[in-house]
């Protein structure tokens, strides 16, 4: 009987140690230093401090070449700038090709902004091509977009943890334990691209980008 006990306490702490090395191992971290990207509309710079994309009129992805995901976290930092709307900046996931993809992404400008209306308008989701922000302002005020509290500098970068799933998006800024971005996705049409956002008229910065796939 003991010996029976102490082997199935060695099984169960074996079962413990690989099952940590397999959720260890499902990080997948993507060196944007040295980028394998298709852009679209955007030209980029590379180098140890990230990646960067240019400003150009209309919305611009710079997509992950062989990195597939569709569900469990991405991580990454990403940096704009307090300039009002100028500095739209965020990430795409689930694409299927360049206009159909869900983003979640951020106006810093709009982060500490005096205007109460203004900050609520800091995080956003969208569904393109059928749900871009105009439709969800109009359509379901406040429900897709959140202010951002505590308000991160607008002009420094900022931590971003998005926890996606099937039926729940949930985003997280600087390491907050409550999320500050929660909604049902609109769309049941899922590719597996991901790529670096930026709006209209917008430049950006990303760096330290990872991703935990769902074993």
């Amino acid at each position: 009987m003991m010996k029976q006990l102490l082997f199935m306490a060695l099984a169960s702490g074996c079962l413990s140690v690989h099952t940590m090395y397999a959720q260890q191992s499902s990080k997948r971290t993507v060196k944007l230093s040295k980028p394998d990207v298709t852009t679209v509309n955007r030209a980029y710079v590379a180098d140890d401090k990230g990646m960067h994309l240019d400003a150009r009129d209309g919305a611009g992805i710079a997509w992950l070449n062989k990195v597939a995901f569709t569900t469990g976290e991405i991580e990454l930092d990403i940096r704009g700038k307090d300039a009002f709307q100028q500095s739209f900046v965020g990430i795409a996931f689930h694409g299927v090709n360049d206009s159909t993809y869900e983003s979640v992404y951020f106006r810093p400008f709009n982060f500490k902004a005096t205007d109460s209306v203004r900050r609520v308008h800091a995080v956003q989701y969208i569904a393109m091509p059928l749900y871009d922000w105009p439709t969800l302002r109009n359509e379901h005020p406040g429900k897709y977009e959140k202010p951002l509290e505590p308000a991160p500098d607008p002009n420094a970068w900022f931590h971003v943890r998005l926890m996606i799933n099937e039926d729940l998006i949930k985003v997280y800024v600087n390491g907050s334990s409550q999320p500050s971005l929660e909604v049902v996705p609109l769309t049941k049409e899922k590719g597996k691209k991901i790529g670096l956002w930026a709006g209209s008229g917008s430049a950006g910065n990303w760096k330290n980008l990872a991703i935990h796939d769902t074993p």
